[in-house]
């Protein structure tokens, strides 16, 4: 197999590799067709414009002394009589009759000048109609020029200057230049993709016990998550021509391209079998046809001829038919029948070695120092995709050459990580004292409450400084260890964590700030998944009331009971807030001193680190227990 085939940039994409004819027809055609309209247009306002008489009429008028005016020309003599001149001009209407042959027209125009009418003669030298001929000749000449220029600029040949045409690329390996090793966190797509790989390049090893490949398979994930790098991926290790297209390339304007267009894909991919057809963001032209979400007839066309071309070619022959998409939920089910794109690939989010792997591949390129360690970063991005973690490095590549150094450091890195969740420092915001003393009783609230609680996150900075974000400070938490599973009591931890701020606010000043907006929605929503999705309220128990819509995207979920059930969740949660918010000003309360001294040190430090909360704490719990073993030996024997 040829490598290279359909990989010349020079040539055009179609199969052959025969340079595109130049199609003049449609253009011609077009330009035929306006000037039609047009003269039909013309002549229609014209006709308007006149009311068509006899030739005996003409003269009853003309013997009855009606005549106004008179125009003489080549083939008609137009006329109007003085009733119609006495009307206003936007009223009037002139009539019109042919000329009989060998009349005396100027003997004619005499009398009529001698009654008073006015004669005006018209008449069209012999070379008007090579003229008329001309004029027709150089306006469709303009036009074909012009539609000519548009039906290139619109997509070369094809119907309607190419909207019928496929807008799929050929994509080879020297195109993409990306390969599985470009792609890291994905080992079991990378399997499943793989096997496709393997059967394009050794059909027989399957055939010859009479195993079939699927015909489609789903790439499905949250955004940023790899999709389409795998399939880009899957073209640079097929040595087989890769068509990709976006589901949004199928819906048109006119009713119909959509549907020609898959059946010109499925076509120019038939030719050049084995190959891949990758069509990304399919729920764009895939979408469910029920009346749940509305009826479009140009994409239920694009939807059935797209079935359609699936069911009308073999595994056999080589084709393989890649999708991607962050909307499973809406899709036709036709479309996921087996037989079509009945193999689902999970792309999901990294875990911690995918992380760790993803950075290697980001960093590839990138000159890191010494110090660099890209598991800890890899442990604090819990949750984040490819895209984030290529976005972090190429951020901490950015700040390097701002502070004049030529190699990314872990500081780099970490200040990356941090202007992610919470934008860039703003340096210029000044507050006032009180405004500051609050921020910072607030976040070493939270770091408090999470320092002295058993299931709690390590805390691994604080700071007053505040951000682009919104934040006038926060307080970060690095996981020690990857985890997939939470229990009731570290969910409650985090909760009593996320309102410690609200709650140290609370306890030292009496008050309540706008600071704990973003906590207490957090919290509110941890607390109505614990009520409604995880069984974990004493009230519900295992009864499941919410149901999760849109599970790669925002993951939002909506209420599935009768609205006297919400308003009993809604009690509910707000009984488990209200817990966790006494809970923390308890451990407060208890440990007031270490509040203050901690938001002392923070005021004049304005970042502190893990380290060196953990050194107060410590340093305080070793006072305690000098002063209990105090306590014990100042008591009298008995």
């Amino acid at each position: 197999m040829d490598p290279n085939r359909g990989n010349d940039p020079n040539k055009s994409q179609k199969p052959d590799g025969n340079q595109p004819r130049n199609n003049y027809f449609t253009p011609l055609m077009i330009a035929l067709a306006l000037v039609l309209v047009f003269s039909w247009v013309m002549n229609m306002v014209e006709s308007s414009q006149y009311t068509q008489t006899t030739y005996s009429d003409f003269l009853e008028a003309k013997a009855a002394g009606q005549l106004a005016e008179v125009e003489f020309q080549t083939d008609r003599v137009v006329y109007m009589t003085k009733e119609e001149a006495a009307k206003p001009p936007s009223q009037q209407k002139a009539c019109y009759t042919g000329l009989p042959d060998g009349g005396d027209w100027a003997a004619m125009s005499e009398e009529l000048a001698a009654q008073g009418v006015t004669v005006n003669e018209k008449i069209v030298e012999d070379n008007s109609f090579i003229m008329m001929i001309l004029s027709y000749v150089i306006m469709i000449g303009g036009l074909f020029f012009v539609m000519n220029l548009l039906t290139k600029r619109m997509g070369g040949d094809g119907m309607m200057g190419g909207f019928g045409k496929s807008k799929a690329k050929v994509y080879m390996e020297k195109q993409t230049g990306v390969t599985f090793k470009d792609v890291a966190g994905q080992d079991e797509a990378k399997e499943s993709l793989q096997e496709i790989i393997d059967f394009l390049h050794n059909p027989q090893k399957y055939t010859a016990i009479g195993a079939k490949l699927p015909k489609g398979a789903l790439l499905v994930g949250s955004p940023g998550t790899g999709k389409t790098l795998l399939a880009k991926a899957v073209a640079g290790e097929a040595d087989v021509p890769f068509f990709s297209i976006s589901g949004s390339d199928f819906v048109e304007m006119f009713v119909g391209m959509g549907a020609s267009r898959v059946r010109d894909l499925f076509q120019q991919a038939a030719k050049v079998a084995p190959c891949i057809i990758f069509i990304d963001e399919i729920d764009a032209v895939g979408r469910s046809r029920d009346n749940r979400f509305g009826s479009n007839s140009e994409q239920e066309q694009t939807l059935n001829q797209l079935l359609s071309e699936i069911d009308g070619f073999e595994s056999s022959k080589g084709i393989v038919c890649l999708a991607a998409t962050n909307r499973p939920e809406i899709l036709d089910k036709a479309l996921l029948r087996p037989g079509r794109f009945d193999r689902r690939i999970i792309v999901d989010r990294p875990n911690l070695q995918g992380r760790l792997d993803t950075l290697k591949v980001h960093t590839r390129k990138i000159r890191l120092s010494e110090d660099v360690d890209l598991r800890k970063i890899a442990q604090a991005t819990a949750g984040a995709v490819g895209a984030d973690l290529a976005n972090l490095v190429n951020e901490a590549a950015l700040r390097a050459v701002r502070h004049g150094r030529q190699a990314v450091n872990q500081e780099d890195l970490m200040v990356s990580f941090e202007t992610v969740i919470a934008g860039t420092e703003k340096k210029n915001t000044v507050l006032t004292d009180m405004e500051k003393r609050l921020v910072a009783y607030h976040e070493v609230g939270h770091a408090l409450v999470a320092a002295l609680e058993k299931h709690a996150q390590p805390v691994s900075k604080i700071t007053i400084v505040p951000h682009t974000s919104g934040a006038l400070g926060y307080t970060m938490q690095m996981p020690e260890e990857e985890k997939f599973l939470n229990t009731a009591d570290e969910l409650r931890t985090e909760l009593r964590t996320l309102v410690g701020g609200r709650a140290a606010e609370q306890v030292v000043f009496g008050v309540q700030t706008t600071g704990a907006a973003n906590d207490i929605h957090r919290a509110t929503a941890l607390a109505r998944n614990m009520v409604t999705q995880y069984g974990m309220s004493e009230k519900f128990g295992l009864m499941s009331t919410a149901s999760v819509q849109n599970q790669y995207l925002d993951g939002q979920a909506y209420m599935d009971c009768a609205q006297s059930t919400a308003a009993e969740v809604d009690s509910e949660v707000k009984k488990i807030l209200e817990t966790a918010y006494e809970d923390a000003k308890r451990i407060l309360r208890e440990n007031r001193g270490l509040l203050d001294e901690i938001s002392e040190f923070l005021l004049v430090k304005e970042t502190i680190t893990g380290d060196e909360l953990m050194a107060y704490i410590q340093a305080d719990q070793k006072k305690l227990e000098s002063s209990a073993q105090e306590s014990e030996e100042a008591k009298p024997e008995e």
